[in-house]
């Protein structure tokens, strides 16, 4: 199966789905506004799509595939809530097992056995990829996919000759995300420079994946869209020509090196280093990748540690050199690597930054089941795309966040309504909600906002019916804890928080 021994691929794909149900916590907001929310929107017609859909920043490539999951729940009448947000986790969960042995018969072929184990051992026993894995983020198919496609790719001593499987993979990878590109840009010219019929491997490959893939690409966003739109150019004129994503922050030139790579890497950081100093020279191609790849997010503004994560599995090969070639500290070094990732992974999985999925649980209660659907509202006042939407929802309820788009015009003093509403919590509060008619039935916020809104709060009739922890770091707007009020004046619902 998969090329490999059917025990190994079953186990790996057990692990995965068990890292799956392992992971209860939030990241990012893309996981759920550029995937599953879209999703949600395209199938069942109620939701709400951000302003990068206004704009025709993103394709609908990515969300199409858990569209077509939602749909064909849809159609079976087993669209529940559950396994809305599951299913297409379980399907990114299976994907990145298949990513996972084919990284480990890759380095069957260009290697030895022995080196083959190890590196497998460090990209399954990665805090950072056990996080990140099983998310249905851009990200997350954007590293599956160029794993699977290096396993096609040429690489010294490797047997795999495929000139088309591999632009394959690394084509669809830039539908999902462009930035996919950047790793594969020294790959792409290596091959080149290697291959003796150069017109021959543009001509009848390089192109027509390309023309293939790109023509996919156009006709999918025009049927969605109701227009020709090339979103590629519109991401990359906005993230690099227009840099624009500082918007949503911005890092000094150094953040990957002086801690975005040593966060992701973790403690597998010195094994790494070392196994740089180990690997054969065929393979420095991957750590020129890795190099290449870090140096070009570093000339963006605004960095995340998620932008790097496809390079970790390059990063995992070298890191398998380190620990082949120990012998006497192996058994500490791998104590060391599987304990310290092990503490990392369940805390981030189950832990840190949960209460934005735990309070939509809650919220899932206040949806309206009685002949008047407008007797419940949800307000969430929290930093924009806190929570997920409907996607963790599934009911027409109506609900409200404080948003945030970028400025487009080119003012200088631009502030979001997220900006405006934290600059005078109380004061935006009462000039938006200037009668008891229009005040929402449930708020939804951080613990710091208590104590500012704390009048609003007795104006408005509210009291506290459930919290939910968060995080042990709080940071600028977001507490410790999410607090869920509602008004006296209407049902109360016996949800219970924790």
């Amino acid at each position: 199966l998969l090329g490999e021994n059917i025990y190994l691929v079953l186990f790996t794909i057990a692990l995965r789905m068990f890292n799956c149900f392992l992971v209860q916590t939030s990241f990012v907001p893309d996981e759920y506004w550029q995937s599953l929310e879209v999703a949600h929107h395209m199938v069942f017609s109620y939701g709400y799509l951000t302003w990068e859909w206004t704009e025709r920043l993103r394709g609908y490539t990515y969300p199409l595939i858990f569209a077509s999951i939602y749909k064909i729940l849809h159609l079976l009448g087993k669209d529940s809530v559950q396994l809305l947000i599951w299913i297409p986790r379980l399907a990114q969960a299976l994907l990145s097992a298949v990513a996972d042995v084919r990284l480990y018969s890759l380095m069957k072929q260009v290697g030895k056995q022995e080196v083959a184990r190890w590196v497998f051992f460090c990209q399954l026993c990665s805090w950072f990829t056990w996080y990140c894995c099983t998310r249905t983020l851009t990200n997350t198919m954007e590293t599956t996919l160029t794993v699977i496609a290096l396993s096609y790719y040429p690489l010294g001593g490797s047997r795999s000759r495929s000139s088309i499987k591999y632009p394959l993979l690394v084509a669809f990878a830039c539908l999902v995300r462009p930035t996919a590109l950047i790793p594969w840009v020294p790959l792409l010219f290596r091959h080149f420079y290697q291959e003796r019929r150069k017109l021959h491997l543009i001509l009848h490959h390089f192109l027509p994946v390309g023309f293939i893939t790109f023509s996919l690409s156009l006709i999918i966003d025009r049927i969605f869209f109701g227009q020709w739109t090339l979103v590629q150019f519109n991401f990359l004129k906005f993230n690099v020509l227009q840099n624009l994503g500082t918007f949503y922050g911005s890092h000094p030139w150094h953040w990957y090196f002086s801690q975005g790579v040593p966060v992701v890497l973790g403690t597998h950081l010195p094994f790494f280093i070392h196994g740089c100093f180990l690997a054969p020279r065929r393979l420095h191609i991957l750590l020129l990748t890795v190099l290449w790849t870090v140096l070009v997010y570093s000339m963006l503004g605004h960095k995340e540690f998620r932008f790097i994560y496809p390079a970790l599995p390059f990063c995992m090969v070298f890191c398998g050199y380190s620990l082949a070639h120990l012998k006497v500290w192996r058994k500490a070094a791998l104590s060391f690597l599987l304990l310290s990732n092990l503490l990392l992974a369940l805390y981030t999985g189950l832990v840190h930054q949960r209460g934005t999925l735990d309070v939509m649980s809650h919220i899932r209660h206040v949806c309206p089941r009685g002949p008047d659907p407008a007797s419940a509202s949800v307000f969430i006042m929290m930093p924009c795309h806190s929570t997920p939407y409907y996607s963790h929802v599934h009911c027409p309820l109506s609900m409200r966040f404080l948003r945030c788009p970028p400025d487009l015009t080119g003012k200088t003093q631009y502030l979001d309504e997220a900006d405006v509403f934290y600059l005078n919590p109380s004061g935006w509060l009462q000039q938006e909600f200037r009668s008891n008619a229009s005040l929402p039935s449930h708020l939804v916020t951080f613990s710091v906002l208590e104590k500012e809104i704390h009048a609003f709060l007795t104006s408005g009739s509210y009291e506290r019916t459930a919290i939910f922890f968060h995080t042990h770091w709080p940071e600028g707007r977001t507490g410790s804890h999410i607090h869920v009020y509602e008004r006296r004046l209407t049902s109360r619902l016996n949800t219970g928080g924790n």
